[in-house]
C-alpha cells in the first residue's frame, strides 16, 4: 500500500444486507459524495446480498472483506471478542440498525482494552413486529450496546423519541439527520419509455411507489384501491421482494391483472417516479421514506398512512391525501379522491415539490455527515 494510501481513513460497514433499499442506497451516497477521501469497507450479514454495490461510482475506493465475522449469532464473549479484533485496523465503524446490533455490543464491550476506533450507529426503523411495540429484550439490548458509541443517527422524529425514551440514550448523542436526495435530478421528467420493461402510454395515469416488496408494506391493499379507479388507471409498484405472487395474485383476483405493473427494482429511481401521476404507499410502518421525498421532488402528491414521520414531511396542502394508520377504506377514499381531482394534484404536488427543494436535498445531509464523521475521525473529510 502506498504512502498516500495508507493515510486514508479507512472506515468499516456493518449491514444485515447490502441489497438496494433506504439505508443501502443513502450509504452508497455518502460513499460517492465523500470520493476518494475514505477507503470504505463493506460487510453484509447475507454473503451474497451485495446488489446497492452497483450504485458506487468507479473509482471509489471500496472492498467487502471475505473474512469479518458472523454479524449474526449467539452473542457469546467469545464471538463478540472475534468481532471486536476484526474493528481494530479500521479507523471509523459505521453500524446500521438491529442486524449490525452485536458489532455495536462487541465494540462497547472491549473498546478500551483492545483501543478500538470510533463507532457511529444509525436506526432507520423496524419490522411490522415492532411497528407499535418494541420488543423489550430488544430494548435492553440496545441500552447496552450503544454505552460507548459516539453517535446515534436516526433520520425521523419517531425515531428520536424512541431513542431518548425508550432505549435511553443521552441527547448528545443522537444525531437526527434527514435523509436527503438530488432534489434537481427528480425535477426532470422523465421519458414515457425510461422503463425498457414499461412504457407509459398515451391516456394512461399512473398510481406509483417505490419499496421493498415485503409484508410491512401491504402492497395487496394497495392494489385493493387501485380496482375501484377508472380503467385509465395502472398501478406500478417499483422493487423486489417476497410478495410479488402475493400482489400478482391479489391483482388477478380482482380481474386487474392488466392494471398492475411490477417492473422490478429501478437503479435510477429518477427515470420513474416523473412519469406517476400520484405516489402512494400502503405500509404498516415506515420513519423517514426516502421515496416520499423523491416524489415530492418530482411535484407529485402522496397517498400515504400516518406512520413515522409522513404527515410532518409532506407540505401542508399535502394533509387531506394522509390518512389513519390501518385504515385501508380510508387510504383507497384518498388515493380516489386524488386520482379524480387533477386540478389539486397539481396544486399539491407544486408544494411538496417547493418543500422538498428547500428541506430535504442532498446536500444538507451530506453536509450533516460530513461533519459527524469528520468529528469522530478527528480530520476533515
Amino acid at each position: 500500500m502506498s504512502g498516500a494510501a495508507a493515510e486514508t481513513p479507512r472506515v468499516l460497514h456493518c449491514h444485515s444486507s447490502f441489497n438496494p433499499g433506504g439505508k443501502e442506497l443513502r450509504c452508497v451516497q455518502l460513499i460517492n459524495a465523500f470520493g476518494r477521501g475514505l477507503r470504505h469497507s463493506i460487510v453484509s450479514g447475507m454473503a451474497n446480498a451485495t446488489g446497492a454495490a452497483k450504485a458506487i461510482k468507479p473509482g471509489m475506493l471500496v472492498d467487502f472483506p471475505a473474512d469479518f465475522p458472523a454479524l449474526q449469532g449467539r452473542p457469546t464473549p467469545g464471538r463478540l471478542k472475534a468481532i471486536a479484533q476484526a474493528l481494530k485496523p479500521y479507523d471509523l465503524v459505521l453500524t446500521y440498525n438491529w442486524g449490525a446490533i452485536d458489532v455495536v455490543m462487541a465494540h462497547t464491550l472491549f473498546k478500551d482494552a483492545l483501543g478500538l476506533p470510533p463507532l457511529i450507529h444509525h436506526e432507520d426503523g423496524f419490522n411490522e413486529d415492532e411497528t407499535s411495540k418494541r420488543k423489550w429484550t430488544r430494548n435492553w439490548y440496545r441500552r447496552i450496546a450503544l454505552g460507548k458509541a459516539a453517535g446515534l443517527v436516526v433520520p425521523s422524529e419517531v425515531l428520536e423519541g424512541i431513542a431518548l425514551t425508550e432505549w435511553e440514550q443521552p441527547i448528545g448523542r443522537i444525531k437526527h439527520i434527514p435523509n436527503g436526495i438530488d432534489t434537481a435530478a427528480f425535477a426532470k421528467k422523465p421519458k414515457p419509455d425510461s422503463l425498457r420493461n414499461l412504457i407509459k402510454r398515451d391516456g394512461e395515469c399512473w398510481v406509483g411507489t417505490m419499496a421493498g416488496l415485503r409484508p410491512v408494506k401491504r402492497l395487496p391493499a394497495m392494489v385493493r384501491a387501485i380496482a375501484d379507479l377508472p380503467p385509465q388507471w395502472h398501478l406500478v409498484i417499483a422493487g423486489e421482494g417476497s410478495e410479488k405472487d402475493a400482489i400478482r395474485a391479489e391483482a388477478e383476483r380482482l380481474e386487474i391483472d392488466h392494471r398492475v405493473h411490477l417492473p422490478g427494482h429501478v437503479d435510477e429511481p429518477s427515470k420513474i417516479v416523473g412519469l406517476f401521476d400520484v405516489f402512494a404507499l400502503s405500509s404498516a410502518s415506515e420513519q423517514f421514506p426516502i421515496s416520499v421525498v423523491e416524489a415530492m421532488a418530482a411535484g407529485l402528491p402522496v397517498v400515504a398512512p400516518a406512520v413515522g414521520d409522513i404527515t410532518q414531511m409532506v407540505a401542508p396542502d399535502n394533509a387531506i391525501y394522509i390518512t389513519p394508520a390501518g385504515d385501508e377504506a380510508a387510504f383507497a377514499d384518498a388515493l380516489r379522491d386524488c386520482a379524480l381531482d387533477p386540478e389539486s394534484r397539481e396544486a399539491v404536488g407544486a408544494a411538496n415539490r417547493e418543500k422538498a427543494k428547500a428541506e430535504y436535498d442532498q446536500k444538507r445531509m451530506i453536509d450533516a455527515y460530513r461533519r459527524l464523521y469528520s468529528s469522530a475521525l478527528g480530520r476533515e473529510i
